[in-house]
């Protein structure tokens, strides 16, 4: 197993764990917002746990799978961190849609920050991954 298909079992259990917390009452404010940013929904949670099976089929079945999906994945994780900074809407949940660009005064920008931060981080760390580690790492010789 190589070092980004490790990684992408790491990515998988993360994910999981996302999941998980979201029904942990300590983790929830009493509006039921996570950390007290962020209202998660059925959808989230699926996209979430959709993400890490993603991460972990990708993970058992090869090198080149893995790193196909921390390049696509982290993409469009990215992406949605991006959008929903700048635009105060992300799309992965449909909120560009829905809610279309939010003025800046409806959401101050520290909110916006943090409550844009994970796909950032999660996003950029995998396209890194994706795109600049597995460029740097040699997939095994196939037997």
């Amino acid at each position: 197993m190589t070092l980004i298909q490790k990684l992408g079992i790491a990515y998988a259990v993360m994910f999981f764990a996302v999941v998980g917390i979201g029904y942990v009452p300590a983790f929830n404010d009493e509006n039921g917002y996570l950390f007290g940013l962020f209202s998660l929904q059925w959808y989230d949670d699926a996209l979430h746990a959709f993400s890490g099976v993603w991460a972990l089929a990708a993970s058992l079945i090869s090198h080149a799978q893995t790193v196909l999906y921390f390049r696509l994945f982290g993409s469009v994780y990215l992406f949605d961190g991006l959008l929903g900074l700048v635009t105060g809407s992300g799309c992965l949940d449909g909120g560009i849609f829905i809610d279309g660009f939010r003025p800046l005064n409806d959401i101050e920008l520290p909110v916006r920050f943090f409550a844009n931060a994970p796909h950032l981080a999660i996003g950029g760390i995998a396209v890194l991954i994706g795109f600049w580690l597995a460029g740097r790492t040699r997939a095994p010789a196939a037997a």
